[in-house]
């Protein structure tokens, strides 16, 4: 009872006037940067956190939090209508998306998006409030070796699950790495990698590396995809399924909800990941697989509503140890720095107020984006329609205005447009950027824990496996590289067979 106490008064918070019109605008935002081929939630979210420097940390985490699941929603919409994914999940939802569109159901499409969406959303929110309070206790017992332990086990499923090569994982582990170590040692004082320059003596800023990494190389890539594929949305019209389809539509919506859940508590992974496996699960279990791809409406309800159902998952390590789980998490976790938080389980005890009141206006928001994509689905659709070639410019200006507000430095602005060329070039030679963010933010945490277990055990860090679970973390961690290695070398070996053959 003293969980649901705490929302109430969370709740209390967020439905003040300020609260709800920084939700509104927040998942609206969230919306517009889904529509925008390319964007998606990392990028929205980095580009918009220079905006809430002067904000009250509760209003701004409630904005950008806001940002990030509505962008889930919104990056539908071009995916259904012109079979241009708005963020990485939607690819998965574009393999039965566009297919309906092109028979005339797009509304449809839209509709059960929507619907399967606020389910996935609110269920797992809920899920957040009931399991976070549980695992407090348990959150308050991690040490040194178990955060280390964890730290490493979400690296190796970023390199297990990132991008299509473990090579090009690794790649993106170990440029993150470099980048982390940048700047003064947070144990003995040395500056490492500076070069000469004072910039570089705290390291990068997060902010520049985000915005440029996501924001900037997403912009570059979507402008190359509009010249090369320009499409003209199709018309909406119907936003409900037929009777018969309400029933499998649901199924695939309890499972995704699940699905997504469970996948955003697991360190490394993305909203992919749940979108893919609820995918091919729908598959498997459909009567007649072979209408998949061809506009099978459990192949959108399935996918969209485990992406959405991901956020509320997602946000347990995030809130309880202060581990993004995905890139989008870990630029949260830097807006929460910025504003003076530290995610972790003392978050819970510290700073109630703040915890509650950014729960609560997920529930708000998910309502408000239910709302917003149903019946104004036809407004939207009108939106996607708006050249690319006029949007663009201004978000770059406004980011480069934004990247400049952070310490009034044109170093920032030359860090912002050199992290975005950068992963302009990683994204085409297919390396995941994602985990340059993820493990930058982690680096420090990784070496501190590090520093603190060998201390423990007096330099013997293989006494680590000494400690349950940071053994089964690292073991894990072992099984998992283990696996990726030989699932590389056995595509490696089916590829030479097909070109011989």
């Amino acid at each position: 009872m003293e969980t649901f106490g705490l929302l109430l008064s969370g709740f209390e918070t967020a439905l003040t006037w300020s609260n709800l019109l920084y939700c509104l605008v927040g998942v609206s935002v969230g919306m517009l940067v889904g529509i925008l081929p390319g964007l998606g939630p990392s990028a929205g979210t980095a580009l918009l956190i220079p905006l809430t420097f002067a904000m009250e940390p509760i209003s701004a985490i409630i904005m950008l939090a806001g940002i990030f699941y509505g962008s889930m929603y919104g990056g539908t919409i071009t995916t259904v209508l012109v079979n241009v994914p708005g963020e990485a999940a939607s690819v998965i939802t574009s393999l039965d998306g566009y297919p309906m569109a092109k028979q005339g159901r797009a509304g449809v499409a839209l509709g059960i998006s929507a619907i399967g969406s606020f389910i996935g959303g609110t269920i797992s929110i809920l899920g957040l409030v009931l399991v976070a309070p549980l695992m407090l206790d348990f959150a308050l017992a991690f040490g040194p070796p178990e955060f280390f332990a964890l730290i490493i086990f979400g690296l190796t499923m970023v390199i297990g699950l990132a991008g299509k090569s473990i090579i090009r994982g690794s790649i993106a582990v170990v440029l993150g790495l470099i980048l982390a170590m940048v700047g003064m040692a947070p144990s003995s004082g040395i500056v490492r990698f500076s070069f000469g320059m004072p910039e570089l003596l705290d390291g990068f800023d997060f902010v520049t590396i985000a915005m440029g990494l996501f924001g900037l190389s997403e912009i570059l890539l979507s402008i190359e995809q509009q010249i090369k594929n320009p499409e003209k949305p199709v018309k909406v019209s119907g936003l409900f399924p037929s009777k018969k389809e309400w029933r499998p539509a649901f199924m695939s919506i309890g499972r995704g909800t699940v699905l997504g859940f469970f996948a955003g508590l697991i360190p490394g992974t993305s909203s992919v990941v749940p979108a893919l496996m609820s995918y091919s699960m729908e598959k498997k279990l459909a009567k007649d697989p072979s209408r998949f791809g061809k506009g099978a409406i459990e192949g959108v309800a399935g996918p969209e509503t485990a992406n959405n159902s991901f956020c509320g998952g997602a946000l347990i390590p995030l809130f309880l140890l202060g581990i993004p789980s995905s890139a989008t998490m870990a630029v949260l976790l830097g807006a929460f720095i910025l504003h003076g938080l530290t995610p972790g389980p003392r978050m819970f005890v510290q700073s109630p107020d703040f915890v509650w009141a950014v729960i609560a206006s997920m529930f708000i928001g998910n309502l408000l984006l239910l709302f917003m994509n149903l019946p104004m689905a036809r407004m939207w659709a009108k939106v996607a329609s708006i050249p690319s070639k006029l949007l663009f410019p201004i978000i770059i200006s406004i980011s480069i205005v934004g990247t400049y507000s952070i310490s009034n430095s044109l170093w920032d602005v030359g860090g912002f447009l050199a992290f975005g060329l950068l992963g302009y070039i990683l994204k085409k030679a297919d390396i995941p950027v994602a985990p340059i963010a993820l493990v930058f933010i982690l680096g420090g945490l990784m070496e501190e824990s590090l520093l603190q277990s060998l201390t423990l055990f007096e330099g013997n860090i293989f006494q680590i496996f000494t400690r349950p679970f940071s053994a089964t973390l690292m073991i894990l961690s072992i099984i998992i590289i283990s696996l990726s290695i030989f699932a590389g070398i056995k595509k490696k070996k089916e590829h030479l067979v097909d070109v011989e053959a």
